[in-house]
C-alpha cells in the first residue's frame, strides 16, 4: 500500500451526553474527501481512540468508511493491550475496506516490554493481520519508545509497512530512514500519475465506458447522436516499487522531516487545517524551499500551542473554527477555557480553510 503526503489524524466527535455523534462523523469525513489530503487516519490518539469500547470502535470505523470518498487512503487506529485484541479490530477494518491500520506498543505493562516482547507483538499482530501495519512510535501518550534497532528488523516483515513517528525529533526520522533504507521492497498497485489505489476503489463498481452512436444504427428514430453505455471499463492502473515508508506525526516538523526521508505526515494538525499542512507537502514536492519554509513557519507556532500544549480538546476546538465539527472531549479530557478558546481562534486567524 502507498502512504504518502498527508494524512489527517481525524477527531471523534460526542454528542454533549459523550455518545458518538455519527452525523458529525459522516459530514467531517465527507469534507476531508473534498480537501487535497492523501487520506485520513480513524481512531488515532487523535480521534481519543483509548475512550472508545470494541463496539463504539467498530461502528467509528465503518461509519467513516462509508462517508469517505474512494480515493481517499483510510488507516484505522487498531492498537489494544493485546495480541488478540489488535488482530480483531484489524479484521474489523478490514471488513470496513480500510488500507492500513495503525498499531502503537502495549502501554500498561511498559515496563516489561523488551526488545523480544516488543518484536513478538509486532510480529504477531502483522503475521495474523488481514491489513498492512504501520507502526506507530508515541512516546508522549505510551511510556515506550520503539528504538530504531527494532524498527529496523520488523521492517524486514512482509506485512510492516511503515511507521508513524511522533517523537517530534526529526533526528529520530532521519535515523530512521537510514536503519531501514535497505528494507524489504514492495510492488504496490497505484493510479496512472502514480497515487495510491485504495480497497474502495478497487471494490467499487467499473464505471460504463460511453460511446456517442448515431441513433440512426438503432432502431427507428433520427439520425441525431445518442450516447449508449457499453461494456464496463476496467480501472486503469500500474506498479510502483516502495520500501518502508516512514511519516512524520508532527506538523511542525513536517518539513525538516521531509527534507531528512520521510514520504509524509500523519497530522493531528491536518484535521482542523488541511489545507495549510497540505501547502507544506506541494511546496516541498515542488522543489520551492523557500516557500515550503514560509508555508511551515506559518503553521509551528499554532500547531505547538494547540496540538503540543492544549491537546484533545485544542484540536477540538480548533476544528470548530475552521468548520469541522469538533466538540468536547471525552471525560475525564476537560474542554478549554474561554481565554483559551480565544487563543485558538487568534493563532488560526490566518489559517483558515
Amino acid at each position: 500500500m502507498l502512504i504518502e503526503g498527508v494524512l489527517a489524524a481525524v477527531t471523534t466527535p460526542f454528542y454533549p451526553d459523550e455518545r458518538i455523534y455519527f452525523r458529525k462523523i459522516e459530514a467531517n469525513m465527507a469534507r476531508y474527501s473534498r480537501t487535497l489530503l492523501a487520506g485520513m487516519v480513524v481512531l488515532g490518539s487523535t480521534g481519543e481512540a483509548v475512550m472508545l469500547d470494541d463496539a463504539e470502535s467498530r461502528d467509528v470505523l465503518q461509519a467513516s468508511a462509508e462517508a469517505t470518498s474512494p480515493e481517499k487512503v483510510l488507516i484505522a487506529g487498531v492498537g489494544r493491550e493485546s495480541v488478540g485484541a489488535t488482530v480483531a479490530l484489524a479484521e474489523a477494518a478490514a471488513e470496513a475496506q480500510y488500507d492500513a491500520v495503525l498499531v502503537r506498543p502495549p502501554s500498561y505493562y511498559a515496563g516489561q516490554l523488551t526488545k523480544a516482547a516488543v518484536l513478538t507483538y509486532f510480529s504477531s499482530v502483522a503475521d495474523r493481520s488481514p491489513l498492512p501495519v504501520l507502526l506507530y512510535n508515541i512516546p508522549k501518550c505510551v511510556p515506550y519508545q520503539i528504538p530504531i534497532d527494532v524498527i529496523a528488523e520488523l521492517a524486514e516483515h512482509p506485512n510492516i509497512i511503515g511507521i508513524k513517528d511522533s517523537s517530534g525529533s526529526v533526528e529520530r526520522i532521519e535515523a530512521t530512514v537510514d536503519a531501514t533504507r535497505n528494507a524489504l521492497r514492495r510492488t504496490v498497485t497505484v493510479t496512472p500519475v502514480f497515487e495510491a489505489v485504495t480497497a474502495r476503489m478497487l471494490a467499487a463498481p467499473p464505471e460504463p465506458d460511453r460511446t456517442l452512436v448515431r441513433t440512426e444504427d438503432l432502431a427507428g428514430g433520427s439520425s441525431a447522436g445518442t450516447a449508449t453505455a457499453t461494456a464496463p471499463a476496467k480501472m486503469k492502473t500500474r506498479s510502483r516499487e516502495v520500501g518502508f515508508q516512514v511519516l512524520a506525526g508532527s506538523a511542525s516538523a513536517m518539513l525538516p522531516s521531509l527534507e531528512a526521508g520521510a514520504c509524509g505526515g500523519i497530522l493531528a494538525f491536518a484535521a482542523c487545517a488541511p489545507q495549510a499542512c497540505q501547502e507544506v507537502y506541494l511546496a516541498w514536492k515542488d522543489r520551492d524551499r523557500n516557500l515550503a519554509a514560509e508555508k511551515q513557519q506559518r503553521i509551528s507556532a499554532a500547531n505547538n500551542r494547540i496540538i503540543g500544549s492544549l491537546g484533545i480538546a485544542g484540536v477540538k476546538c480548533a476544528c470548530d473554527f475552521n468548520g469541522f465539527y469538533g466538540g468536547r472531549p471525552r471525560s475525564p479530557l476537560l474542554g478549554l477555557t474561554a481565554e483559551e478558546k480565544a487563543e485558538v481562534e487568534s493563532l488560526l486567524a490566518e489559517i483558515r480553510n
